[in-house]
């Protein structure tokens, strides 16, 4: 069995003329995996798909449902995800409900949430170096593709509103998507012209570290589906900002919220006086990858399908 995902077509076309695996498992629905899902279809090679079938607010969602149907096997993380792509015609023999693998990584966080490393040390980044004992907040906020235009002024209330608290802030850049030059412009503005003691920027982070640093935040901030997926499972508060996640499925951790600093404002302070989310399954157990790789060793191999109505 291969795992390939984040190369060129080219390049896979010439991995899998030398090692022709049994089957290639894919992920998400980034351009990337896009290339992985044609080449083995094109080479009679089965594919699986993890985390298929979900509906988003942004463009990305043309890539995932046009792997859905590249795909031969599908391991979805939610019941709304299993019904969607058995309606887009795929074989209910090879659908799998399995829960989501990244909250595998949040489970393993779950049995030891310290922060047991600092984050000023281990990654760096830029900025003031914040108290952040009595608490902090975090922000990852990306470009949607569907407002690129509209990206500078949307981080410009965001910026307001977490500048506004006085409450130590870690920020996260934005991905590469379309309209990520807006965002970047705008923070370094604000940068230049406010003095942010209270804020620190990071570029990224391993994930098990970056779940610690979520289990111990009063809450996430923005748009990333990390604040829908794996803080629900962690209980943590998250605060969703603008369309990239409007029909994502919810569990009960989420505030949704518009571009706007007031409302932002309100919203934090409605989080802090409330108490903590409770934990949900709702993407899983933490025990998705077994069930993935377990299924894996007993499925026929199998290219030929049809749709199923």
């Amino acid at each position: 069995m291969a795992k390939t995902t984040g190369i060129g077509i080219l390049e896979i076309s010439t991995v899998f003329d030398n090692i022709r695996p049994d089957i290639v498992v894919t992920i998400a629905d980034r351009f990337e995996t896009m290339s992985t899902a044609i080449s083995a279809a094109y080479m009679n090679i089965p594919l699986a798909h993890i985390q298929g079938g979900e509906v988003t607010g942004n463009i990305d969602e043309k890539v995932r449902h046009a792997i859905t149907k590249l795909a031969d096997y599908h391991f979805v993380a939610t019941d709304d995800a299993y019904e969607r792509v058995l309606k887009l015609g795929e074989n209910p023999d090879f659908v799998f409900n399995t829960g989501c693998p990244s909250i595998d990584i949040a489970k393993k966080v779950m049995e030891n949430p310290s922060l047991d490393f600092d984050p000023y040390q281990k990654y760096k980044g830029v900025g003031s170096l914040p108290d952040y004992s009595s608490g902090y907040w975090v922000v990852m906020q990306h470009p949607v593709t569907t407002e690129m235009d509209e990206s500078r002024n949307n981080i410009e209330e965001t910026l307001y509103a977490m500048y506004s608290i006085k409450e130590p802030v870690f920020w996260f850049w934005p991905n590469i998507d379309g309209g990520s030059d807006g965002i970047s412009n705008g923070i370094r503005a604000f940068r230049e012209k406010y003095d942010l003691q209270l804020f620190h920027f990071f570029k990224n982070m391993d994930p098990t570290d970056f779940l610690k640093l979520l289990a111990n935040a009063k809450g996430i901030i923005g748009n990333s589906s990390v604040g829908i997926r794996e803080c629900s499972f962690l209980g943590v508060p998250c605060l969703n900002i603008g369309n990239r996640q409007k029909r994502r499925t919810r569990a009960n951790n989420l505030i949704d919220m518009p571009y706007n600093r007031e409302n932002i404002i309100n919203a934090l302070n409605l989080i802090k006086n409330k108490a903590r989310p409770r934990t949900s399954n709702l993407y899983g157990d933490g025990n998705s990858g077994k069930r993935i790789a377990e299924i894996l060793t007993r499925l026929p191999l199998n290219i030929e399908k049809q749709i199923q109505y």
